[in-house]
């Protein structure tokens, strides 16, 4: 292992101590879905000086799952998308879960479109097990909108801020979790599949389900140390649910402080460093190093 190799392993575990959390996967995912935990209105009303919510998608319909507008931090405008849950049964069922219809991304599209022809930053707040798999959902092309926004927002010229404030699943995650800068709140969790699903499908047992969540490497920590995140916010001791002014004003400073850098770069700037993190992810220095050329080749196309 060369000096250099072992220069950047000591500063990932350095990261990662800074972060170290005590709960175990399954507590995390368990706290990840609390009821009380504070959603993406919940941030909006605690960073935001105004917020004008935009609906619809132009095409379809409204997905009331997926919010989305415009709105002032500290006198800078952006767009703001993200995920609604609800807060007790009512609200749930009226937002299915926090899981969107194809209306929903498309809506979520059309909002990042506007944000860039008027050159406003994009923060997406996601916290959702994943899209909806239902038969509307399907005859109305859940595939081919998340399929879109992943090479739409790849390509964006503005500066796009993730959070992951709760669950973080699956394609209905990815949706609109493509940026230049990914955080997951302490206790959030981000993964492929739900643990019940992993534990249903490849362990053939639902109530392995706690298992799983620790097979994954889905919380902030892992994810942290195998740099598919850019770091952790962090979160009261008992949870985001306990004092979510807390939570929020660091996600808050942390928006101020990459806006900060981020706006003084060019747009193809921006998306050839996005393009070049999204295709590092899981690969050596070495599978990394021959993709420059086909990065440049997706930019051209772009």
């Amino acid at each position: 292992m060369s000096k250099i190799e072992l220069k950047e392993m000591k500063e990932r575990l350095n990261r990662v101590d800074k972060y170290t959390n005590k709960r175990t996967p399954w507590e995390c995912v368990k706290l990840s879905r609390n009821i009380n935990r504070p959603g993406v209105e919940d941030y909006i009303k605690l960073i935001c000086d105004d917020f004008m919510p935009l609906c619809g998608d132009r095409l379809y319909g409204d997905d009331k799952a997926m919010l989305g507008g415009i709105g002032l931090i500290d006198g800078r405008a952006v767009t703001i998308i993200g995920n609604r849950k609800g807060s007790n049964l009512k609200e749930n069922i009226d937002v299915n879960y926090g899981m969107s219809h194809p209306e929903g991304y498309r809506k979520a599209l059309r909002l990042a479109k506007q944000a860039e022809r008027f050159n406003r930053p994009i923060i997406s707040f996601i916290d959702t097990p994943g899209a909806y798999p239902g038969l509307g959902s399907e005859e109305r092309g859940i595939g081919e909108a998340i399929a879109t926004n992943l090479k739409e927002f790849a390509t964006i010229g503005v500066p796009i801020i993730s959070f992951i404030i709760g669950e973080g699943g699956s394609g209905g995650a990815l949706g609109i979790g493509v940026g230049d800068k990914l955080y997951l709140l302490e206790n959030a969790v981000y993964s492929v599949i739900t643990p019940e699903g992993f534990a249903s499908i490849l362990m053939h047992d639902p109530s392995k389900a706690e298992e799983a969540a620790t097979i994954m490497k889905m919380t902030a920590q892992d994810l942290l140390e195998m740099e598919i995140i850019h770091g952790i916010i962090k979160e009261d001791k008992d949870g985001a649910h306990v004092d979510p002014v807390f939570s929020a004003n660091e996600i808050k400073k942390t928006i101020n402080k990459d806006l900060n850098s981020l706006l003084k770069k060019k747009s193809d700037s921006l998306v050839r460093y996005r393009l070049k993190k999204i295709r590092s992810i899981g690969a050596t220095k070495e599978q990394h190093s021959w993709s420059e050329p086909l990065l440049k080749v997706l930019q051209k196309i772009n």
